[in-house]
């Protein structure tokens, strides 16, 4: 009698799962894999984040023909750079023997 009431109560074991056995986050139906792909983002922001409504950075993906095309017709001219700004006049020491260390 013992030994089959074990059995019976092993085989509810068995077929009768702990409730927090079941649920957790892979009985939910909104479930997703931990693993995301490259294009799927899960943040959410709020639709009144002003921080967010700005329009996207426009990006452009450039080959190298296309970039020494366009630095063949890129022309330099002095006036892209800026002056140089000197503060005094340079004046060479000729007492400096050895390029200024003492005798």
């Amino acid at each position: 009698m013992a030994s089959a009431a074990k059995s019976i109560i092993q085989t509810l074991r068995r077929y009768i799962k702990k409730p927090w056995g079941i649920t957790g986050l892979c009985a939910d139906p909104e479930y997703k894999p931990a693993l995301p792909k490259a294009t799927e983002y899960r943040i959410e922001y709020y639709s009144r984040d002003r921080r967010r409504s700005r329009p996207p950075v426009r990006r452009m993906v450039l080959r190298k023909a296309d970039v020494e095309r366009m630095m063949r017709e890129k022309s330099f001219d002095a006036d892209d750079f800026p002056r140089p700004y000197l503060t005094a006049k340079v004046e060479e020491d000729d007492n400096a023997v050895g390029g200024g260390y003492q005798k």
